[in-house]
Order: C-alpha cells, then structure tokens, then sequence
C-alpha cells in the first residue's frame, strides 16, 4: 500500500539539479578512491588510457605507418624508446596510434551497448508480461552461442555488405571499424539488458515508483528518473567490465586477422605481425610493448571496476 511518504519521497531528481548531483558523486567517488590505492591506480591508469587514446597521434613521434624511421630491428634506446620492428617502423609511434584503435573503438561501442541494453532492460523487467518474455527468450538465444565464434561470423558477413556499399561515412570511418562497432553492440546489449532487467524487478515495485504512477508522470520519466538512478551502482561496475571484455575482443579479432586491416597500428594487429619465432627472436620487443599496453588497461579497468564495486556497495557475485 502507497503511504503519504512514499508520495514525497524517491530517488527521482530536479533538472536543475540533476548537474550538481553527478559532480558531487563523482567528487564523493574520487574521495573514496583515495583510501583505495589499488582502485586508485586503475582508475589513474584508465583515465591515463583515454587520454593518450585522444593525444595519442599528437605526440607521436612519426607516422605509425611511416617505414625505415630507423635500422630494422633496432632495440630500445633514447631515439627509439620502444625499438623498431621489422619494417623499420617505430613501436613507440605505432603504440601511440593504436591506442585510438584498442581503446577508442570498444570505448565507442562499450556505451552504445550499454545505452541500448539498460533501455530494453528498463522496459523488459518494469513491463514484465509477454514483453519480458520475448525479451527474455531473444536474450537467451543470443548468449547461447559462443561469443568469439558469432564474433567471427558477424564480421565475415558484415564487413562484405559493407564495403558494397557506397557511403563517404564508411569510406572515411573504414568497415572494418564500423563492423567492429556493430558487433560489440550486438555480443555486449544481450548482457546488459540481462543484468539492468534483474535490477529493475528489484524495484519496480517500490513506493516511489508508484508513486509516480499516481501523479501521472509519463512512461519515460518512470523509467529514465525513478528506476534508473536506483540501477546505476549495477550498471557502472556492469558498464566497466563489458569495456574490458570490449576491448580484449578487439584485441583478439585483430591478432585473429579479422579486425582492422594493416596498416593499423591496433594493438592486437601489432602482436600478429609480430608473431613468428623468427621475428621475436630479432625484435622481441614489438611484441611486449603492445602486449603490456592490453594488459595493463584491462588490470586498470578490473581494478577500477572492483573500485566502484565497494563505492557502490555492489557484489556481484
């Protein structure tokens, strides 16, 4: 039963506050983080990866294309401070420009997926009924199948369908990039919507969301102002992981040869041209430095997601 209190009180917020209340949480989180060293250094350490993502080409010291910047093969030294590989190109430049590509991309497509999925999952948990079902059971057929296997399938048949057609957005995007994109979308949605639906049957049924149903508030306001705020410690630590799963899949489309196409300097790309005991045993350091750069983003998300896992009060086990 609906009580006066419930009337009053919920999560919702004014516009004109709506501002001021994200940048107090973000403060309180940073402030959190402090007294967490280890969640502290993934979150400096993402932070650090999206910037160089933007300046990274900036900052470069040559073109990540560029041949015979140096002696093949060179080690690391103060001109080349990761070595040059084979083609004579500078490991450091082309780590510099794959961070747009490693980072950028699943960045792009991690909240393109997470936009779509809490919307369906909103919509699924808070209708429930037949809608819930067909939801539910398209979900299902989807995580069915394994996740690099549909990968792999989705990009052998879209990458073809787009490069028939004749658009100046794919020429200049490329449809490696914007299948890459598509593909996340499709893989990562079906999670998210899975996870925010179970979130929203938690809450559906509380005072304040009633409540709004008395005063008449339209289907999107119950929706995007009432349940959602009470969804965002899940979606947050849900949203990190799927940007580190996100970017591990790229990563491994592109040592698989199904990513973006050479000359890319995408880190997964880098570890397959590198690969081959011939060429590791000659410049064994084009292989480490794109390696450490996967590694250590995806600890620094892991670590940040664990970070806002405790913030929140969120278990996910």
């Amino acid at each position: 039963m609906t009580t006066q209190q419930d009337l009053q009180v919920g999560p919702s917020v004014p516009p004109a506050s709506l501002l001021r209340r994200t940048l107090s949480q973000f403060l309180l989180f940073l402030r959190e983080m402090t007294g967490q060293p280890l969640s502290l250094a993934g979150f400096i350490i993402v932070v650090g990866f999206i910037i160089l993502a933007i300046i990274g080409p900036n900052i470069a010291p040559y073109d990540f294309d560029k041949l015979l910047v140096g002696p093949k093969n060179s080690a690391p030294s103060a001109e080349y401070l990761f070595g040059t590989d084979k083609l004579g190109r500078d490991v450091f430049s082309r780590v510099l420009w794959g961070a747009r590509e490693t980072v950028g991309l699943p960045a792009i497509a991690t909240l393109l997926s997470v936009a779509l999925g809490t919307t369906i999952g909103l919509a699924s948990g808070y209708f429930g009924g037949w809608i819930d079902e067909i939801i539910s059971r398209a979900v299902d057929i989807l995580l069915a199948i394994p996740a690099l296997v549909l990968a792999m399938v989705m990009l052998t048949t879209i990458v073809p369908l787009l490069n028939n057609l004749e658009s100046a957005f794919v020429e200049d995007m490329g449809p490696e990039r914007i299948s890459l994109i598509i593909v996340i979308i499709l893989l990562y949605t079906p999670i998210v919507t899975r996870v925010i639906r179970s979130a929203t049957l938690g809450v559906r049924s509380a005072g304040f969301v009633e409540a709004a149903k008395l005063r008449g508030e339209s289907l999107g306001y119950i929706l995007f102002r009432e349940i959602l705020p009470s969804v965002l410690p899940t979606l947050a630590v849900e949203s990190a992981l799927r940007f580190s799963y996100a970017i591990f899949l790229v990563a491994s489309l592109g040592f698989l040869g199904l990513g973006v196409q050479p000359p890319s300097p995408e880190w997964g790309r880098q570890v397959l041209d590198a690969r081959g005991l011939t060429v590791y045993q000659q410049a064994p350091w084009s292989l480490w430095f794109p390696v450490a750069a996967i590694a250590v983003l995806i600890i620094g998300i892991n670590l940040m997601a664990d970070g806002l896992r405790r913030y929140f009060r969120y278990d996910n086990a």
